[in-house]
């Protein structure tokens, strides 16, 4: 008999280590079976909540961050693309691209977790801004992702013209925080037990098949 698995997946759309780690969760779940009954749940976080809209460019940002050099850069670009492509995703490289504000995403995510196409919508959205490098922060790339994620694209362009959703993206965010998350991904699982990062398929398969035995 599966074991009901309850999954909260902390991140953020323009986290790269937030998709190394939902492909590594995925392939994971897809491992185990029918060992468990997985109902994933993506939860807010934002980056860079004051990041105003028309973005900052990626090299400057992180350097202002994290003091790290264009030679540091590089070979982390490197190694999260690799890492990327181990899971099964194409991420472009993101010399000259720009981070975004992604507060009107998480609003969307929202919004598809009520019609249940959040995971759908959550991959086009990675898609969107790490393949594509398009802005996490346009709403019409947006309401784009919504119709590949197959929601009605007329009722995605409503709610991002409304404030819809903004306090409960903000009371989920503030939640998290209070709980300890303060990097992510995050991913908690039956309340209980935190894995962070952007881990492997293997450590999430191990995770998920000793979670299993001790329900």
């Amino acid at each position: 008999m599966s074991k009901p698995l309850k999954i909260d997946f902390v991140s953020d759309v323009s986290c790269p280590w937030c998709i190394i780690g939902l492909r590594g969760l995925e392939t994971a779940l897809e491992r185990v079976g029918d060992l468990v009954e997985p109902e994933i749940h993506f939860q807010p976080f934002e980056l860079n909540p004051a990041m105003p809209a028309e973005g900052q460019d990626i090299a400057e940002h992180i350097t202002q961050k994290y003091g790290s050099t264009p030679e540091q850069q590089a070979a982390n670009g490197a190694m999260i693309r690799e890492r990327a492509a181990g899971v099964g995703f194409t991420m472009a490289s993101r010399q000259g691209s720009r981070i975004y504000n992604t507060f009107d995403a998480h609003r969307l995510l929202h919004w598809a977790g009520i019609e249940g196409r959040q995971q759908e919508l959550k991959h086009a959205l990675f898609t969107a801004y790490f393949t594509d490098g398009l802005s996490p922060g346009d709403r019409a790339v947006l309401v784009d992702a919504a119709g590949k994620a197959e929601l009605d694209p007329t009722a995605a362009a409503e709610v991002l013209a409304s404030n819809r959703y903004a306090d409960e993206v903000r009371a989920a965010e503030r939640d998290w925080q209070a709980k300890g998350i303060s990097s992510v991904p995050a991913v908690i699982v039956n309340d209980k037990y935190l894995i962070s990062g952007g881990q492997p398929p293997e450590a999430f398969e191990q995770a998920i098949r000793s979670i299993a035995a001790e329900s």
